[in-house]
C-alpha cells in the first residue's frame, strides 16, 4: 500500500473528497500522518482488517476516478511544460539582450501558473 505514496496523496488532493467519510479518515490517517493500521483501527475502533479495507477501497476509487477523468496526469503534464518553459525564458534572458522586465513578466506569470503567486 505504502510503495505510491506520492501517488496516492496526489489523488487524494483532487478527489478525496469523493472518498466516503470513513475512507477519507483511514487514508487521511494513513498516508499524512503516518498511523500504522494498529494505531488506526484503535483510534477509529474497528478492526485493523477493516482499516485495510477501507484504505484499499479508497486507493482503488481514487484510481478509478484518476482512469476516467485524467486529471492528475494532465496536471503533473501541465506543471512539466510550466517548469521546461521556465527554463527556457531563463535561458533566452542569459544569452540575449531580451528586454529584463517583459522576461521577468513572463517568468512572474509561468509562476502564477504553477501556483506559487
Amino acid at each position: 500500500m505504502k510503495d505510491n505514496t506520492v501517488e496516492m496523496v496526489l489523488l487524494y488532493d483532487f478527489f478525496g473528497e469523493l472518498l466516503t467519510e470513513k475512507q477519507r479518515n483511514c487514508f487521511d490517517l494513513y498516508y499524512n500522518d503516518d498511523l500504522s493500521l494498529s494505531e488506526i483501527a484503535e483510534q477509529a475502533g474497528i478492526t485493523r482488517q477493516g482499516v485495510r479495507d477501507n484504505i484499499v477501497h479508497a486507493e482503488a476509487a481514487l484510481r478509478r476516478y484518476e482512469e476516467k477523468t485524467g486529471v492528475v496526469r494532465r496536471f503533473t503534464r501541465m506543471r512539466e511544460q510550466i517548469a521546461e518553459l521556465e527554463t527556457e525564458v531563463k535561458s533566452v534572458l542569459a544569452d540575449s539582450g531580451i528586454d529584463g522586465s517583459r522576461a521577468q513578466s513572463i517568468l512572474t506569470q509561468l509562476e502564477q501558473l504553477k501556483g506559487y503567486d
